[in-house]
């Protein structure tokens, strides 16, 4: 019996890392303009997936998803947004899990906050390096910032103000009996 509860608890990380995979690349393959550049809304899936799933999942998620994102539409950053987004995800997943374990929505907070200063810093110097300009980095630093704020924001309403991390946990947990 406990063999069966493993394979559907391993079906059912699976299936919501694929999901959550596919939502990435669906978001990253568009953005919505903005003066001056895109707002891409993969960081509000990367952080939501974060916040609910374990830290190889979120990377799986949130690197693997940007990467293959950028891979189909705009290959040049794609190896930043795997380094990025993937260390994004894993720090806001550890948050979220392991640290302040009786808060869990503050650690949720602490992580997204980190992660957001890691993937503006990660894209600032990754743009830097990619188009070797130094300032087009900093001219695109703004939208970096609404990016990651949108996402953070976004992620953690629709966690916890919107009731999707006790649903997912609850619906987990009773994978698990």
């Amino acid at each position: 019996m406990s063999d069966n509860r493993k394979t559907k608890r391993t079906v059912l990380w699976i299936c919501m890392t694929a999901l959550f995979l596919g939502l990435n690349v669906a978001l990253s393959s568009f953005g919505i303009p903005v003066p001056g550049g895109h707002l891409y809304l993969n960081d509000i899936v990367i952080c939501t997936a974060a916040i609910l799933m374990d830290p190889l999942s979120a990377f799986i998620s949130g690197g693997i998803g940007a990467f293959l994102g950028d891979m189909f539409f705009y290959p040049a950053p794609m190896f930043v947004s795997l380094v990025t987004h993937g260390l994004q995800a894993v720090v806001i997943s550890v948050f979220s899990h392991y640290i302040l374990k009786k808060k869990q929505a503050v650690s949720a907070g602490i992580g997204v906050a980190v992660g957001a200063v890691i993937m503006v810093v990660g894209y600032s110097l990754g743009r830097a390096f990619i188009y070797s300009t130094p300032e087009y980095a900093i001219l695109k630093l703004p939208f970096q910032i609404l990016q990651a704020v949108v996402g953070a924001v976004m992620g953690m309403l629709i966690c916890y103000k919107l009731g999707l991390k006790k649903i997912f946990d609850s619906y987990f947990d009773a994978k698990q009996k």
